[in-house]
């Protein structure tokens, strides 16, 4: 890739704690990725307009409020409607190992849950981008 990897980090919901967010955008940023963070409280049309608009590789998706099963299906429906399913989606937060199974089958491609480090959420993005190009 001849460019840095363009991450949309985003706040789907009502959920007001971006403080994990924030660390993930800053990491990354530090890992040489251009970011973009949404900010709080934004719908999953709002975050895959953007996402479309600003041309990002990855949506990292934040959630801390419990609403993660259908925040996050309803991002990756709206991707696929906007042609758009060839954007990674990762996701973060407060999330139950028992809802990890649903949230990939529904096209979340991981999900970092806390104590994850933030090199190894970082390695994975780059692996998977790194597939994706390989590919095209």
């Amino acid at each position: 890739m001849n460019r840095p990897i363009r991450v949309l980090v985003a706040k789907p919901g009502l959920d007001g704690h971006d403080r994990g967010a924030l660390i993930i955008a800053q990491t990354l940023r530090d890992e040489g990725m251009e970011v973009i963070y949404s900010g709080l409280r934004q719908s999953p049309a709002q975050i895959v307009a953007t996402a479309v608009q600003e041309d990002v590789d990855v949506i990292g998706l934040s959630c801390l409020s419990g609403a993660h099963n259908e925040l996050f299906p309803e991002v990756t429906h709206l991707l696929k409607e906007e042609g758009a399913e060839d954007i990674l989606v990762v996701a973060g937060g407060v999330i139950p190992q028992r809802d990890i199974p649903f949230l990939e089958e529904h096209g979340v491609a991981k999900v970092f849950t806390p104590g994850t480090s933030t090199k190894e959420t970082a390695d994975f993005i780059r692996q998977r981008v790194a597939e994706k190009e390989a590919r095209s």
